[in-house]
């Protein structure tokens, strides 16, 4: 770990923890934390953040360092409850349960929340650190004074290249690289652009035709309507007429009886 930790990023792990009871598993974590503080070892320093859930998980993969691994390849049934771990006569240790090990803190480190600030310190801190000493080492025609052989050259580039001029040919490529990744990036903006309006038009014309189905029920409706009120008034036009000729016919039958009775009585 001494002679690596300059080169790469460190992350110290106990494999095969369930070899240890967490009794022994604690104190052979305090054990290692000591001696890589004794012997200066320089492990992966976690970004500072503001967000406060940020800093307590930091915290906690901190207070769990080095972390105590299990790997297992075997799918064991637990409680009716399918897990991938290792089955003993007195239980079961199980890979991604965080009692049993901090196998999920390191995958999740890895993989989820500092993959980039480990790729950016490798790229930021080791690889130019590892630059810079080569540089340093460099004479003027580009011999390697340390192995007195070899140069800081790429294999294609001419024997005898200063380090500025390397230096001049790294930064053309460099930029070079980042004027193709932004055309890239453009060009992937200029499809999204394209895809989202061509959503846009298919949405303005798929509300237009419900608008203009929803303008045609309602016209439909309000023609229905409007016959059946149409309909209602000559419903109620004939009743009445009838009702009038029903009245006129009583009334008539009336003098009829009215005439009949003074007949008699006279």
């Amino acid at each position: 770990m001494k002679r690596l930790h300059e080169k790469v990023n460190i992350i110290p792990l106990i494999a095969k923890a369930d070899t240890m009871t967490p009794e022994e598993c604690q104190q052979f974590k305090k054990q290692i934390m000591k001696e890589i503080h004794e012997h200066k070892i320089k492990i992966y320093d976690f970004p500072e953040t503001d967000v406060d859930e940020d800093m307590k998980m930091i915290r906690k993969i901190k207070d769990r360092l080095p972390l105590a691994v299990v790997g297992s390849n075997t799918i064991i049934e637990v409680n009716g409850k399918r897990v991938r771990g290792r089955q003993y006569p007195w239980g079961v240790a199980e890979v991604e349960n965080g009692d049993h090990c901090d196998f999920t803190i390191l995958r999740n480190m890895l993989i989820r929340t500092h993959m980039q600030d480990l790729k950016d310190v490798t790229n930021n801190v080791h690889y130019e650190n590892y630059r810079s000493r080569k540089l340093a080492a460099v004479t003027y025609n580009g011999i390697d004074n340390n192995k007195n052989k070899g140069q800081l050259t790429k294999p294609d580039t001419p024997d005898g290249m200063s380090p500025l001029a390397q230096m001049e040919e790294e930064r053309q490529e460099h930029v070079a690289k980042m004027m193709k990744m932004e055309q890239e990036m453009e060009q992937v903006f200029e499809m999204k652009v394209k895809e989202k309006l061509q959503k846009l038009k298919d949405s303005e014309v798929e509300l237009q035709r419900r608008h203009e189905q929803m303008k045609k029920n309602l016209e439909a409706q309000y023609k229905e309507l409007d016959d059946k009120r149409r309909q209602y008034e000559e419903d109620k036009a004939t009743w009445e007429t009838q009702q009038r000729i029903l009245e006129q016919q009583k009334l008539e039958a009336s003098r009829t009886i009215d005439k009949g009775k003074k007949k008699k009585i006279f």
